[in-house]
């Protein structure tokens, strides 16, 4: 800036012609040269400016149409997930209750099952215990018979003389032959 002012200066020393003259007061031409400089500015660039105004404008309106026609769209994904959500919540609703009555009837079937076996366990237990005490019986029977048929032998050894036991086996042997005469 102090070039410019120093170019003033010297401008100031040439020897005026005429009406022509420079003015040396720098507050008021600094006003004048500013008042010039921004009309020829406003007359230029007024275009320039307009076109740079619009070409903003013509953005910021399409990205507001641009801003807006997402939102439209995100608005619509919305309500599709919503409706989805809802579908989704009303199948897990759905399995779930389906769940608990299928865990239901698997809890009576097997108590059902469990209680099917204890009654045949319970069965099976009765009748090995049956069965048990009927060879128990079985075996007492057979030694008392084994112990009686020893006595009774032991008795007859000692009672018994041999003719006696001749006679007895020639009476059974007679029993045995009328057996075969009735045949």
């Amino acid at each position: 800036m102090k070039n410019v002012t120093h170019s003033f200066v010297f401008l100031a020393h040439w020897p005026s012609a005429g009406s022509f003259g420079l003015n040396t007061d720098i507050l008021a031409t600094n006003l004048i040269n500013l008042t010039v400089v921004v009309g020829v500015l406003i007359y230029f660039g007024k275009g320039v400016l307009k076109d740079l105004l619009d070409n903003r404008k013509q953005r910021i309106l399409s990205t507001i149409r641009n801003s807006e026609e997402l939102r439209r769209g995100t608005i619509e994904q919305l309500e599709k997930a919503r409706i989805r959500l809802q579908k989704v919540e009303l199948e897990a609703d759905e399995y779930r209750m389906n769940g608990y009555s299928e865990i239901e009837r698997e809890k009576a079937n097997l108590i059902n099952a469990t209680s099917i076996s204890l009654e045949q366990l319970e069965k099976s237990k009765n009748e090995t215990l049956y069965f048990e005490k009927q060879r128990a019986m079985n075996q007492v029977r057979q030694r008392v018979f084994q112990q009686a048929v020893q006595g009774a032998l032991g008795t007859l050894n000692s009672c018994l003389n041999t003719e006696l036991h001749f006679r007895t086996i020639r009476a059974n042997i007679g029993i045995l032959g009328a057996m075969e005469w009735k045949r």
